[in-house]
C-alpha cells in the first residue's frame, strides 16, 4: 500500500479524516487491526527517513554558510576596488577634456587667421586677374571666339564680385556690362539662325554662352521672338480673309449679279467659330514640333521653354481673341449680326435699337467657342505633362485668359437671358370675355400656367449646364443667385396672372374669406347679381377651372423641389470635382506650400487632376474661392436651400391658390345665404282660419335646399381632380385625402356662413322657428351625409328653435351643458322674445 504524503502539508489536515479514508481503501479481504498496523509501521518508517535526511541537510547548510560569507566578503573588496579605478579613470578624464578644450579653441583661432589669409590671398589673385582681363578683354572679343569671350566676362563678373564694391573697380563694372550686352548682340544672329535651321550644337553653344555670362532671360526672349512670327501671322489670317471678303463684296456690289454669285460660291464668308479649330490645330502642331525638338536640343529648358512660348503668344493675341469671341457671338443672331455688335455691346451700350436683347444663342456661341478652347486645354495638359505644375497652371490660365471677361459678366448673362424668357411667356393667352365665358378663359389660362412650369423649369436646367460648361462651376454663386431672382420674377407672373383669375371666376369682390368664415362683405349683394347671369353650366365649368388650378400649384411645388434637389446634387458635385488639393487648408496659400506639390519640383497626379477650369480660375481669386467654397459647405447642411426665397414664393403661391379655389367654391353658398338672417317669413305670423284644417310638416326652403344639393355634389366636382392624383396605387390614399380635405373645407365654410346668418336674425315667429328648424335639420342631415360633424352651434339653434316657445325655457335648463352652447341658446331666446331666468 502506497501512502500519499501530500495530504499532510494541507493546512486543513484532519487526520481522523486521512485515516478513515485510509481504511476505507483497504482491501475488503485484508483484517483491519493487520491494515492498520502496517499503516503505522509505513509511516514510522516514512517519518524516520524523513528526520534522516532534514538532519543530512542542516548540516551540509552549515558547512556552506561560512564558505558563501567568505566570497561576500571578496566580492565586496572587488566592488570598491574597481569603484576607486573608475574614479581615477573619470579624474583624468577631465583633466584631458580640460586642456583639449584650450588646444581646439587655440586651433579655432588659427585656422580662422587661416582663412581669412587664403581669402585675402584669394582676393589679391582675384584683383591682379581682373586687372589682366580687362585689359586684355578687347583682344578675345576681335578673336571672334565667342565661347572664350563668355568664359573671360564670367571670370570678369566672378572678380568682382570677389573684389567688393571698390573704386578703383568701378569702371571695370561698367564695361564687364558694356561688353555682356556686346557679347548678347553678337550670340543674337547665330542663335536666330540655329533656332531658325533646326542646328542642335550651334544652338546648346549660344545657348551656353548666354547661360554662362548670366543672360539666360535673353536666350528664352530670343526663342519666343523667333516661334512668335509665324504664329501671329497664323492668326492675323482671319482678319486678312475677312477683309478681304468685305473688299470683294463691295466691289461686286456694283457689278452684275451673275458675277457676285460667282465670288459668293467661290469663297464664301468664313465664321469665326469654324476658323478657330483649324488655328488650335495648327497651334497644337507647332507646339508639339518645338517640344519634341527642345526635348533633344535643350534637356534642361525645354519644361519651361515651349510653356513660355505659348503663355506670349496667348498674351498677344488676347485682345483681339476677346473682340473675335465677342463678334462671333453677335453673328448667331441676324440683329446683332446686322449691327456688328457682340455681347459685351448689348451689356455695355445703351443705344441699342429697341426689341434687341441678350439671348441664349449669344451664350450658347460663347461656350461653343469654349469648348473648342476647353479641348485644346486637355491637349495642352496632356503635352506638358512633364512641367512643373505651377508652370502647366501658368499655361492653362493664359489659354483660358480670352474668356475671362466673360466668365466675369456670365451671371449678369444668365440674369437678362432668363428674365427675357420668363417675359416672353404667355400666361393668361385670352382677353377677359363676356359673360357666359368665364370658363372658357379659366381652362385655357389654368392650361398655359400649368404648361409654362416645365417650359420654366427646362430654362433652370439649360441655365446650370451652361454654368457648368462654361465656367466649371466656378460661377455657381453667381447662378443660384441669378436662378432665385428669375424664380422669383416666374412667381410673380403667377401671381398677377392669378389675381386677374379672380375677376374671370366672379370672386374679386368677395372679402377674402379664412377657412371659418367669420363674417361677409358688404358688396355681397353686388356679388349676388353678378352671379345670377351665370347659368349652372358655366357655375360648375368655373367651379372645374378653379380645382385645376390646384394641379398647377401643386406641379410648381414639386418641379420647383425636384429642381432644388437636382441643384443641390450639382452644387454637392462640385465641392468634389473642384479639388482642394489646390488650395491647401487655405486658401490664400502659394501653390508651392499646396499637397499638389511634391517639394522635388514636380507634382502629384492629383494636383494635376485638379487643373480643370474652375481651378484655374479660383487659384488666383482666393475671395471669390473662398465664397464658393463656403457655399459648398453649406450645400452640406441638410436645412441648405439652394434657392431660399424661391422655396418662400411658391409655399406662398400654393397658399394664394388655395385661397382663390377656396373663394370660387364658397362663393355659390355665399350667394345663397346673403340674404338668409333678412328673410321676411322669419317674421311671419300664421294666418287664422274660420276652419280647422289639418297640419302639415314643414319642408325645408329653396336656398337651404340649393346649399345642401350643392355640397352633395361637390365630390362629383372633386372626383375628376382626384383621379388624376392617384395615378398609381400609391397616391390613392393621399387622392382620397384630398377630396375629403376639400369637401370638409366647403361644407364647414358653408355652416360657418349659414351660422353667422343666423346670428343675424333680429326677431323670429313660433312659424318662422318652426320653418328655421326644417332648414337646420336639412343642412344637419346634408352634413351627415358627408360624414361633417356638426357644429354645436348648429345643433343648439335646431334645438332651441324646434321646441315649442312656452317649452323653451325648460328644454334649456334639461339639456346637458356639454350638449348646448349656452351663448346662442340665450340668442335664440331673444329671438323668440323669451326672458330666460337667470
Amino acid at each position: 500500500m502506497m501512502v500519499d504524503l501530500a495530504a499532510f502539508s494541507e493546512e486543513n489536515f484532519d487526520a481522523k479524516k486521512w485515516i478513515n479514508n485510509a481504511v476505507e481503501a483497504r482491501h475488503p479481504e485484508d483484517p483491519l487491526e493487520k491494515h492498520l498496523v502496517d499503516l503505522e509501521m509505513k509511516l514510522q518508517m516514512m517519518s524516520e527517513e524523513i528526520s534522516s535526511s532534514l538532519e543530512e541537510q542542516s548540516s551540509a547548510a552549515i558547512l556552506r554558510v561560512p564558505r558563501a560569507s567568505r566570497e561576500v566578503i571578496r566580492l565586496r573588496d572587488d566592488a570598491l576596488s574597481l569603484r576607486s579605478s573608475v574614479s581615477s579613470i573619470l579624474d583624468k578624464l577631465k583633466q584631458a577634456e580640460g586642456s583639449a578644450a584650450e588646444s581646439i579653441a587655440a586651433l579655432a583661432t588659427i585656422d580662422t587667421v587661416k582663412c581669412r589669409m587664403e581669402a585675402a590671398y584669394e582676393t589679391l589673385q582675384d584683383a591682379a586677374g581682373l586687372t589682366q582681363l580687362s585689359s586684355t578683354v578687347e583682344d578675345v572679343f576681335a578673336s571672334g571666339d565667342l565661347p572664350r569671350a563668355a568664359e573671360t566676362l564670367a571670370s570678369m563678373r566672378h572678380c568682382l564680385s570677389a573684389v567688393g564694391e571698390v573704386a578703383e573697380f568701378a569702371n571695370v563694372r561698367k564695361q564687364l556690362e558694356v561688353l555682356e550686352d556686346r557679347l548678347d548682340s553678337m550670340v543674337q544672329p547665330r542663335l536666330t539662325d540655329a533656332l531658325s535651321n533646326r542646328k542642335v550644337d550651334v544652338a546648346q553653344e549660344m545657348r551656353g554662352i548666354l547661360v554662362r555670362i548670366g543672360r539666360a532671360k535673353s536666350f528664352e526672349l530670343y526663342y519666343t521672338k523667333i516661334h512668335l512670327r509665324p504664329i501671329k501671322q497664323l492668326w492675323d489670317e482671319f482678319d486678312s480673309r475677312q477683309l478681304t471678303y468685305k473688299l470683294a463684296t463691295e466691289k461686286i456690289d456694283g457689278e452684275r449679279l451673275s458675277n457676285a454669285d460667282e465670288f459668293q460660291s467661290n469663297s464664301p464668308p468664313l465664321s469665326f467659330s469654324s476658323w478657330l479649330p483649324t488655328f488650335y490645330d495648327e497651334l497644337l502642331l507647332h507646339l508639339e514640333q518645338e517640344w519634341k525638338w527642345c526635348m533633344s536640343a535643350f534637356p534642361d529648358d525645354y519644361k519651361t521653354l515651349v510653356p513660355k512660348l505659348l503663355i506670349e503668344i496667348m498674351s498677344i493675341v488676347n485682345a483681339s481673341f476677346t473682340s473675335r469671341i465677342n463678334l462671333a457671338t453677335g453673328d448667331v443672331v441676324p440683329e446683332t449680326k446686322a449691327l456688328a455688335r457682340g455681347i459685351l455691346d448689348l451689356m455695355s451700350s445703351g443705344d441699342m435699337p429697341k426689341g434687341i436683347k441678350i439671348e441664349s444663342k449669344h451664350l450658347d456661341a460663347i461656350i461653343e467657342l469654349h469648348n473648342m478652347t476647353s479641348t485644346f486645354a486637355r491637349n495642352i495638359q496632356h503635352m506638358f505633362s512633364e512641367s512643373e505644375i505651377n508652370i502647366l497652371l501658368d499655361t492653362l490660365k493664359a489659354v483660358y485668359s480670352p474668356f475671362e471677361t466673360f466668365k466675369q459678366r456670365y451671371g449678369h448673362m444668365e440674369r437678362i437671358i432668363l428674365s427675357s424668357e420668363i417675359s416672353k411667356l404667355d400666361l393668361r393667352g385670352a382677353v377677359t370675355r363676356g359673360v357666359g365665358a368665364q370658363g372658357i378663359e379659366l381652362s385655357e389660362t389654368v392650361r398655359r400656367m400649368e404648361e409654362s412650369i416645365p417650359q420654366v423649369i427646362l430654362l433652370l436646367e439649360a441655365a446650370v449646364e451652361r454654368c457648368i460648361n462654361f465656367t466649371g462651376g466656378s460661377e455657381a454663386d453667381e447662378l443660384i443667385l441669378a436662378l432665385d431672382d428669375i424664380m422669383l420674377q416666374y412667381i410673380g407672373a403667377l401671381n398677377e396672372t392669378l389675381r386677374s383669375l379672380r375677376a374671370v371666376c366672379g370672386v374679386d369682390n368677395t372679402s377674402d374669406i379664412t377657412k371659418k368664415d367669420l363674417g361677409l362683405d358688404k358688396k355681397d349683394g353686388t356679388h349676388a347679381r353678378k352671379t345670377d347671369l351665370i347659368s349652372n353650366e358655366e357655375e360648375w365649368s368655373i367651379v372645374q377651372g378653379a380645382l385645376q388650378i390646384l394641379t398647377v400649384a401643386d406641379c410648381l411645388t414639386s418641379r420647383s423641389s425636384v429642381f432644388e434637389a437636382s441643384l443641390r446634387a450639382t452644387v454637392a458635385r462640385l465641392s468634389t470635382s473642384l479639388s482642394l488639393s489646390v488650395f491647401g487648408s487655405s486658401l490664400d496659400q502659394s501653390l508651392r506650400h499646396s499637397p499638389a506639390y511634391d517639394g522635388n519640383g514636380g507634382s502629384t497626379i492629383t494636383g494635376r487632376a485638379a487643373l480643370d477650369m474652375a481651378t484655374v480660375r479660383l487659384v488666383d481669386t482666393p475671395d471669390k474661392a473662398r465664397k464658393l467654397f463656403n457655399l459648398l459647405e453649406q450645400s452640406k447642411d441638410p436645412r441648405f436651400h439652394a434657392l431660399p426665397l424661391a422655396s418662400q414664393r411658391v409655399a406662398a403661391f400654393a397658399e394664394t391658390v388655395n385661397e382663390l379655389v377656396y373663394d370660387v367654391l364658397i362663393s355659390k353658398v355665399r350667394q345663397r345665404l346673403s340674404d338668409v338672417s333678412r328673410m321676411p317669413i322669419w317674421s311671419s305670423v300664421e294666418e287664422a282660419s274660420a276652419f280647422p284644417l289639418p297640419s302639415f310638416s314643414t319642408y325645408p326652403q329653396s336656398y337651404v335646399t340649393s346649399v345642401g344639393e350643392y355640397l352633395l355634389t361637390l365630390p362629383q366636382q372633386l372626383e375628376p381632380l382626384a383621379e388624376g392624383i392617384a395615378s398609381d396605387e400609391a397616391n390613392a390614399d393621399e387622392a382620397q385625402f384630398f377630396a375629403t380635405e376639400w369637401m370638409f373645407k366647403v361644407a364647414e365654410g358653408a355652416t360657418a356662413i349659414y351660422m353667422e346668418q343666423l346670428r343675424g336674425i333680429q326677431y323670429i315667429t313660433d312659424r318662422g322657428a318652426q320653418q328655421l328648424s326644417a332648414d337646420i335639420d336639412y343642412l344637419s342631415n346634408v352634413l351627415s351625409a358627408l360624414s361633417v360633424p356638426i357644429p354645436l352651434v348648429l345643433s343648439t339653434f335646431q334645438t332651441c328653435l324646434s321646441a315649442p316657445r312656452d317649452q323653451l325655457k325648460d328644454v334649456i335648463r334639461s339639456e346637458p351643458a356639454s350638449q348646448l352652447d349656452l351663448p346662442t341658446a340665450n340668442l335664440v331666446c331673444k329671438m323668440r322674445r323669451v326672458i330666460l331666468d337667470q
